[in-house]
C-alpha cells in the first residue's frame, strides 16, 4: 500500500514561501558557497566549446561573460572534484541569459566544463 503527503496551506503564498525557503536551506547545506578563485583568463578545450554549442547552445563568448556579471553565486563540487578541484555557478550573460556552469582552475585559468541554462530550482536559487 503507498502511503501519500498532503501538505495543507492556508494561502498558496504560504506554500510558495515554505518551498523556497526550504529549497535554499536544501542547497546551502548540499553546496558550500565560495568566492570566486582568481583568474586570469579562461582556458578553453575545443571539444568542450562544441559540446556546449552542439547540447546547450551556450557559445564561447557567453560563458565567459557570466563571469563578469553579478549576482555570481559559486559553490564548490565535491561530487565531481575527485582528479581536480571543481566549482559550480550560477549567474547571467550580458542578455540577461541564465546560467549554470562548471568549471575548474588551472594555473589561474578558468576552465569551463559544462555550460548550460539554469533548471528551474537553480533559477530560483538563484533569484532569491
Amino acid at each position: 500500500m503507498r502511503t501519500q503527503y498532503v501538505h495543507c496551506y492556508e494561502h498558496s503564498w504560504q506554500k510558495n514561501a515554505i518551498d523556497k525557503y526550504m529549497t535554499i536551506i536544501y542547497y546551502c547545506c548540499v553546496m558550500e558557497i565560495v568566492s570566486i578563485p582568481e583568474f586570469e583568463g579562461f582556458e578553453w578545450d575545443k571539444g568542450n566549446i562544441q559540446k556546449n554549442w552542439l547540447a546547450h547552445e551556450v557559445t564561447k563568448q557567453e560563458a565567459e561573460q557570466l563571469f563578469f556579471n553579478s549576482p555570481l553565486i559559486v559553490a564548490k563540487d565535491p561530487a565531481h572534484s575527485k582528479q581536480e578541484k571543481r566549482f559550480m555557478v550560477l549567474g547571467q550573460t550580458d542578455t540577461e541569459r541564465y546560467l549554470f556552469i562548471a568549471f575548474t582552475m588551472r594555473k589561474g585559468l578558468i576552465r569551463v566544463i559544462s555550460a548550460r541554462d539554469m533548471s528551474r530550482k537553480e533559477r530560483k536559487i538563484y533569484s532569491s
